[in-house]
């Protein structure tokens, strides 16, 4: 079991604190799968990363979505077909290079997006009331150091202009204080 030492000079269990981060991950994995319950049937959780990066960045080429949530272009595309059939996604020629194809949200796919979120924000807020004020600053705290280890950016306020943060992008780098 890999032990560290802590600023306070004690010993970390470092598979602990791991055991409590997954059960953390699987609540929210299970947050997030009902927060999508409503949509599942015409969106899957990858579709929805898809539109989460749409309503994030606007009008996107396809080889950056690709890049962006790492997959194959060709598995984009299929992802894409899917979500203009759905009517939640639309394409268009790019006006400045017509070999380029833009793709965007349409406004029901906007919804969605913000559908699911509020759903997924009420949910977490339901849990977080349940702890105390102590509890939620510790909290705080906690997720804000494990976020800055991951390299996941913050979002400032919940009217955060990029409500949305990506947290899969495969050019954010990491770094640590050694």
């Amino acid at each position: 079991m890999p032990q560290r030492e802590n600023p306070t000079g004690t010993m970390d269990d470092v598979d602990t604190v791991t055991l409590a981060v997954l059960t953390a991950s699987r609540l929210l994995v299970a947050v997030s799968a009902r927060s999508l319950a409503e949509v599942e049937e015409r969106v899957t959780l990858p579709q929805f990363r898809m539109l989460v990066v749409l309503a994030t960045r606007g009008v996107s080429k396809l080889v950056t979505l690709a890049d962006l949530l790492q997959v194959a272009p060709s598995t984009a595309m299929r992802m894409v077909d899917r979500l203009i059939a759905a009517g939640l996604a639309e394409r268009h020629l790019n006006p400045a290079n017509r070999r380029e194809t833009l793709l965007q949200l349409t406004e029901e796919g906007r919804r969605t997006v913000e559908d699911v979120t509020a759903r997924r924000r009420a949910e977490i807020a339901t849990i977080v009331e349940r702890l105390t004020p102590t509890q939620r600053l510790a909290l705080m705290e906690a997720l804000a150091a494990f976020n800055e280890a991951g390299g996941e950016p913050l979002v400032s306020t919940l009217d955060d202009a990029e409500p949305y943060p990506l947290g899969w992008a495969a050019d954010r780098s990491v770094t640590r204080d050694t």
